[in-house]
């Protein structure tokens, strides 16, 4: 697995607040420090550090700490963004991973349709075989659409545009 980086994203503890509304899949943190705990290549952290004042997720706050399920993880990059994909952080995740000669990513965290979702799409786009374990991420309701059905439009989305496979915590793990 050295040509396959994990990559973690926004598993923060602002995202726990009730005033962010439903969400779905209560499993995610689970199968996330089930991810961590099997993985022995190369482990990304990304956290977001929103701009917006008083938000869950501002740098210097509780809510831009990572979740605890990141304790004890040994990652190999840990780095910042303040905008959705992950490609497009204070570090040149692009870069990195070629330089280590990576060529597949595997995506979890949270939101699944929001910075999962572009991370991926950015991913494809820039040839990684990219692999989203769904099951280890989570999103909120949103306008008119639940948790669960947001989650199932990126899955489709994802799919089927090519940009990334949906495979399930298991099918990493085994």
């Amino acid at each position: 697995m050295t040509n396959t980086a994990l990559i973690l994203i926004d598993v923060q503890r602002g995202f726990d607040l009730p005033v962010l509304g439903k969400r779905n899949n209560p499993a995610a943190e689970a199968n996330i420090a089930a991810l961590l705990d099997f993985w022995t290549g190369p482990l990304v952290l990304v956290r977001h550090d929103s701009l917006q004042p008083g938000s869950p997720l501002e740098p210097g706050t509780d809510g831009n700490r990572f979740k605890p399920e990141l304790d004890g993880a040994q990652p190999d990059l840990v780095f910042s963004k303040n905008v959705n994909s992950a490609f497009h952080g204070h570090v040149d995740l692009h870069s990195w991973l070629a330089d280590r000669g990576i060529t597949e990513i595997v995506l979890a965290g949270i939101q699944t349709n929001m910075c999962v979702d572009t991370t991926a799409r950015v991913g494809g786009n820039l040839g990684y075989d990219v692999k989203v374990v769904l099951d280890a991420t989570f999103t909120f309701d949103l306008e008119d659409l639940t948790a669960d059905q947001l989650s199932e439009a990126t899955a489709t989305n994802l799919r089927g545009g090519g940009f990334a496979s949906i495979v399930s915590t298991v099918d990493i793990t085994g």
